[in-house]
């Protein structure tokens, strides 16, 4: 797959989804460097695919946090509002 491609189809997952995919990914990338370390791996760039593909979930985790922090700080602030706090 493409890197465009990976990106859509991470973007257009939920956080639990994404959750579950990075627990997926860890453990796939346990596993190659425990083949990497007992001589067993023929494709060691597989390995360097694995943690970019960390990274990226954990980017998309990171941008999907600030909209629901703005969420709830609006509903803070609109609350405040209401009842006459400054």
């Amino acid at each position: 797959m493409k890197t465009k491609e990976i990106l859509n189809d991470l973007r257009a997952k939920n956080s639990e989804e994404l959750q579950a995919e990075l627990v997926s990914a860890k453990k796939e990338l346990f596993n190659l460097r425990f083949q990497n370390a007992t001589n067993q791996l023929d494709n060691t760039a597989r390995i360097k695919d694995v943690r970019k593909n960390i990274a990226r979930i954990q980017t998309i985790l990171t941008q999907q946090e600030p909209k629901k922090e703005h969420i709830l700080r609006g509903s803070r602030e609109k609350r405040k509002a209401c009842k006459g706090h400054k």
